[in-house]
């Protein structure tokens, strides 16, 4: 919690996840898979303008032309596949209706999402969290280095350690969850990047191993 309070002191309420309905998230949380947040948000505008971002005309568009809208996103061919394979499910299993989908105990919709091809653990998380209103942490890359910076772990700790940890030690609170996401992806973006991260001014310097000289870059000690 003081680095929660550290990071939002200085970024603010960052307002996470951007998007206008429970299905936008789903979109967005597949688009921007190995990608920046501002290459995903130009292929969901590019989805938008062509009314895709319902679940029935995303089921039933070609997937080539799915392909050619989110060129941004990298990977497009793919992700078109994982977006077709995910809407598949939402329209012939729930009719469409997301909130239907992300229904149930919290493992019993994760089970199901990581059954669909092309959702992971990050991006079933975030679907959970983010449009589903489930208690669950979402961890990612930024979060291991982070952390591992600070002292809490080190690079090799998986995705599930990393949620095990977030879970046991803070309050299972919805917004606390999402927030705190939306600030660590702040820090990792703006600060604390994989190659001549900004030390001096992060706002976390007066925490962090590595900014003391006390750990490597790959989170171990020096």
């Amino acid at each position: 919690m003081d680095v929660f309070e550290t990071l939002l002191a200085h970024f603010g309420p960052r307002g996470w996840w951007p998007a206008k309905t429970p299905f936008e998230v789903a979109v967005g949380a597949i688009l921007v898979q190995s990608v920046s947040w501002q290459n995903a948000s130009r292929a969901i505008a590019n989805l938008e303008v062509a009314g895709y971002l319902d679940p029935r005309r995303l089921d039933e568009a070609p997937e080539a032309e799915i392909a050619s809208l989110i060129v941004s996103s990298l990977y497009y061919r793919q992700k078109a596949k994982k977006l077709k394979a995910f809407t598949r499910v939402l329209v012939r299993d729930f009719g469409g209706d997301i909130a239907r989908m992300l229904s149930g105990p919290t493992h019993e919709v994760r089970k199901m999402l990581l059954s669909i091809y092309g959702i992971g653990s990050e991006t079933a998380d975030s679907i959970l969290l983010y449009a589903g209103e489930h208690p669950i942490f979402v961890v990612d890359a930024y979060t291991r280095r982070i952390f591992a910076r600070l002292g809490v772990w080190d690079e090799t700790v998986t995705y599930e350690e990393m949620q095990s940890y977030f879970l046991a030690h803070l309050p299972h609170d919805v917004r606390l969850f999402k927030e705190y996401h939306a600030l660590i992806d702040g820090v990792g973006s703006q600060y604390c990047m994989r190659t001549r991260p900004r030390c001096s001014s992060c706002p976390l310097s007066g925490q962090c191993l590595y900014a003391r000289g006390e750990r490597s870059m790959e989170g171990g000690p020096t």
